[in-house]
């Protein structure tokens, strides 16, 4: 069998992290793989990656939401199946089997002071997407278990499909940031956002002995959000305890994860936390939260905390950089359970899916 797949592959080109991680990554692994399908790519700026005959670009200049409308059309035409890997508006156009992928259902939790723009929009386009869609891709069980709890429809149609780690993380640069300290910082990862629990970190480290502050500063890494001039007058208040280093490239985020004393991701809630697997497939120390997807992701090789308890987050905190052997001990648990999840296996698993569907309205 062979499939002409259509795949929304914008976020390659215009997003660094989260989505345009996933796209390109899951690309590069379909590319590996030695199948018959034909690969559509359908975008607004091209991605100048080298792949293979199979893939052809197909580039719609239009803005949001007319692009979803012709991009719909198009693959209507072009394609037997199509993966609408950032929107679920798409699917309200598109004639042939269409599978949204699903990373969260944040939009739908006020608690989470989700982007407005762009939760305002989820919440207005995934019931139909959910109704009109042959396939759901679930980024872990605990968003597959959000989506069928809000809809129930999605059941019995819904597929878990987890991340892993970019192979290019593996690849580390030969010196960290300029004013980072070599070793022993405590380092957290993403966007600064409400959900990413910043505040609550701050105050927990805060809390720390001040010599355990001085031996570990707090290294922030990640474009700067919305709503985030709480997170900020947190840092600033932090003083040179706290270095932000804005968005780095992988090179860079794979060293700090080497070298950090711990990761700290204490998030109020997640589609899958990828940061959490990158840091364990370094070998970085894990504390992360109790809840969400994230103990799904991080087995026995992490240690979790409430996330909406300071004092937890904080003896967590004493209690890892306190401990170099539980430290060490997690190094050597953490890439045994990253190793569990490849950009192969989730290519397989997609791949799979896409046949199916197709294969269920023949």
């Amino acid at each position: 069998m062979t499939l002409r797949i259509g795949i929304d592959a914008r976020a390659a080109a215009e997003e660094g992290a989260g989505g345009g991680r996933v796209v390109r990554e899951l690309v590069r692994a379909l590319a590996a793989r030695d199948d018959p399908h034909a690969y559509r790519l359908y975008t607004r700026d091209v991605w100048p990656e080298p792949l293979d005959g199979r893939f052809t670009w197909r580039a719609i200049a239009a803005r949001d939401p007319v692009w979803h409308l012709r991009t719909a059309l198009a693959a209507s035409r072009e394609c037997d199946v199509y993966l609408s890997t950032n929107s679920y508006l798409t699917a309200w156009f598109t004639r042939v089997p269409v599978a949204p992928m699903v990373f969260d259902l944040v939009a739908f939790d006020p608690a989470l002071r989700p982007q407005r723009r762009s939760g305002i929009i989820e919440r207005a386009t995934l019931g139909l997407a959910v109704r009109r869609s042959a396939v759901l891709l679930a980024i872990s069980q605990a968003t597959a278990d959000d989506l069928v709890a809000r809809f129930p429809r999605a059941r019995g149609k819904t597929v878990v499909t987890p991340l892993a780690a970019a192979p290019s993380l593996a690849v580390p640069a030969k010196a960290l940031p300029a004013g980072i300290p070599e070793r022993d910082f405590v380092l957290t990862v993403g966007t600064l956002e409400p959900r990413k629990n910043l505040p609550r970190l701050v105050a927990a480290y805060s809390r720390l002995p001040h010599a355990m502050q001085d031996a570990h500063p707090l290294v922030v890494t990640g474009r700067l959000g919305w709503e985030a001039d709480e997170t900020l007058a947190a840092l600033a208040a932090l003083g040179d305890r706290a270095i932000r280093t804005g968005f780095v490239a992988d090179g860079e985020l794979g060293l700090l994860y080497r070298r950090c004393a711990l990761f700290a991701y204490p998030s109020l809630g997640e589609g899958f936390g990828l940061p959490v697997l990158e840091a364990m497939a370094a070998g970085a120390p894990v504390l992360t939260s109790d809840r969400s997807s994230l103990p799904e992701v991080g087995g026995d090789a992490a240690v979790y905390c409430d996330p909406t308890d300071i004092a937890s987050i904080a003896d967590a905190l004493a209690g890892l950089l306190g401990d170099p052997l539980r430290r060490e001990r997690l190094r050597t648990a953490a890439p045994l359970r990253a190793s569990a999840y490849s950009w192969d296996r989730t290519a397989a698993a997609v791949l799979g899916a896409l046949e199916a569907m197709y294969n269920a309205v023949q």
